[in-house]
């Protein structure tokens, strides 16, 4: 479906791209990439800044040019601050770039507050990584409601998988409107999984990172930030993670997120356990280099629920429930929750049983192949 032909015949389409937190601006990037090779549109990227630092880092890494920079992001921000500034700085950018189409990702504040400044502007939106559904409005909060509204705006749904498909039929999407393109982080992984693997000069660099692993240790490699988790989930994570590092083949890293619900109580657990590396949060390509590296992977992550299976990592989900049931369903991925015991249990039986790690890391990736950023920008163009 396109609007173009009739509605522009004489100009080349304008995409704005607007983004604003790091799994944004990776899963955005190969869009913008895709777009700007070609010369049939134009291309204006929009950083809202809702995490700055982080977009940054993403930014300095790919090379994007950055048209419009909302620097939204204020010591001890609340959900109130970030809709209010995205939607005021929108309106602007709005004006001022005229875009055809406003394309959004995710379920971040950013993507929903854009959607609506679009809204408001009459400007079509396309939803990428539509349809994920936990169908609990407050797991995870507020991301759930955040990528409810911008479907409800969207004009094109660009869904990753046959599920969020099914999901977006179920609230009454037109099909007309929804393409299954898979997930666009998987299209960011394999660009720089592959730079990885073809330098050997960058594969010093980043092991020189992590002079603390052990190569003849397996590496756990762990993440836990998620606000569902904060009320004892984080503890109960920890007590695992002490329960496990206590195996003399394994080695735990774990970096810290910088939220004081977490990082307060990961130092008073986990601070000086033998076998356990707090670090600091990683920037892209360390953080990729450290999943190629591992054996298996605990998380309450959403993206790298997507990433891991992709590099042949088993992954175990530390939440009660996941917008990313198709990973569950393939078997490259089991929901454990924060219950101690059953990280443990399934923890230890893929360290020990060889036969059930291989039924897991060799799935099927249900997320995507690589090509879903060329999807979604010819659907733009000439769907």
């Amino acid at each position: 479906m396109t609007i173009f032909a009739d509605s522009k015949p004489q100009a080349k389409p304008k995409f704005l791209i607007v983004f604003g937190t790091r799994p944004e601006a990776l899963k955005c990037f190969p869009i913008a990439r895709a777009a700007m090779n070609r010369s049939d549109c134009v291309v204006e990227t929009c950083i809202t800044a809702q995490h700055r630092e982080m977009v940054d880092q993403v930014i300095a890494m790919t090379g994007l040019p950055v048209h419009y920079d909302l620097n939204v992001m204020q010591p001890n921000q609340t959900l109130f601050d970030v809709t209010a500034r995205v939607l005021e700085g929108m309106a602007e950018v709005l004006d001022r770039a005229k875009p055809d189409v406003v394309i959004v990702q995710g379920d971040t504040t950013t993507a929903m507050a854009a959607a609506l400044a679009a809204f408001y502007k009459r400007v079509p939106v396309a939803h990428v990584e539509a349809g994920l559904r936990s169908h609990d409005i407050n797991s995870p909060f507020p991301e759930e409601l955040n990528r409810k509204i911008a479907g409800d705006i969207a004009t094109w749904h660009f869904a990753p998988t046959a599920q969020a498909r099914a999901n977006l039929l179920a609230e009454g999407k037109s099909p007309d409107t929804i393409f299954v393109t898979g997930n666009t982080v998987i299209d960011t992984l394999l660009h720089f999984s592959a730079e990885i693997d073809a330098n050997s000069a960058v594969r010093t660099e980043l092991a020189g990172q992590f002079p603390f692993l052990d190569p003849a240790k397996r590496l756990i490699l762990a993440t836990a930030h998620r606000r569902e988790n904060f009320d004892g989930g984080i503890e109960r994570i920890c007590t695992a993670m002490k329960t496990l590092a206590a195996r003399p083949d394994v080695q735990i890293v774990l970096p810290v997120h910088p939220n004081p619900n977490v990082r307060s109580v990961v130092a008073a657990q986990l601070d000086a356990v033998a076998n356990i590396h707090l670090i600091e949060p990683q920037t892209y390509l360390p953080f990729l280099y450290l999943q190629k590296q591992s054996h298996l992977v605990l998380t309450d992550s959403g993206g790298v629920q997507e990433e891991a299976p992709s590099l042949g990592k088993p992954v175990l989900v530390m939440r009660e429930n996941t917008e990313r049931p198709e990973g569950v369903e393939a078997g490259t991925a089991l929901l454990v929750g924060a219950d101690p015991d059953k990280i443990i249990s399934h923890a230890n039986r893929l360290l020990d049983d060889r036969d059930a790690y291989e039924s897991m890391a060799t799935r099927h990736n249900p997320y995507g192949d690589g090509q879903a950023a060329q999807r979604i920008v010819e659907e733009l163009l000439h769907g």
